[in-house]
């Protein structure tokens, strides 16, 4: 378990700075995003990169890891804004900005520690494309449930869904580390 926490947590440091650094270049735009608008640029990031899976080859730069780094910290933002409780044309300060972020991180982490206890690391004998096929399911669960106007009789929210996708990208973020992707 301690590989994987010091795993996890390399990746989620990869992730958080890139953020902070777009944080820096960007400000907070993405606070302008309503819940859908986040679930949309996930699903894109993670359709490219079922995309490159299956074509195995790829045009624009980008590459699969960036790709899920990128889908980590939207879902983080997604999970920021669902927080905050209304997308607003409104800049937040930096510090707050990490604050927030390392909450979230916070949660997911702790998400992961449970259910790796619970499914004993099952993750780590998954495909590349499985975490892609699992985001885009997660995604289009979200979707589902915006459609339902928020309302679910017996599954997990929105939340719990951003956390499993963060966990997903981190998990696939730690395999491609260790070349197994």
């Amino acid at each position: 378990m301690l590989n994987t926490n010091t795993q996890y947590d390399a990746a989620i440091a990869a992730c958080e700075n890139i953020f902070v650094k777009k944080t820096t270049d960007y400000g907070t735009a993405w606070r302008v995003l309503r819940t859908i608008s986040v679930v949309d640029q996930l699903f894109i990031k993670a359709l490219r990169i079922r995309t490159i899976q299956d074509l195995k080859t790829q045009k624009i730069g980008d590459d699969i890891p960036s790709e899920f780094k990128g889908i980590l910290n939207y879902a983080v933002i997604g999970l920021i804004q669902l927080g905050l409780d209304h997308p607003t044309v409104e800049e937040m300060d930096t510090t707050k900005t990490t604050d927030l972020y390392s909450a979230q991180i916070a949660l997911a982490r702790s998400t992961m520690l449970a259910k790796n206890h619970d499914y004993g690391e099952a993750w780590r004998e998954m495909s590349q494309e499985s975490f892609a096929d699992l985001i885009l399911v997660k995604l289009l669960r979200i979707k589902q449930i915006l459609h339902n106007k928020g309302v679910t009789l017996i599954s997990e929210g929105i939340d719990a869904n951003y956390i499993d996708i963060i966990n997903y990208a981190a998990f696939a973020l730690i395999l491609i580390e260790e070349g197994k992707h």
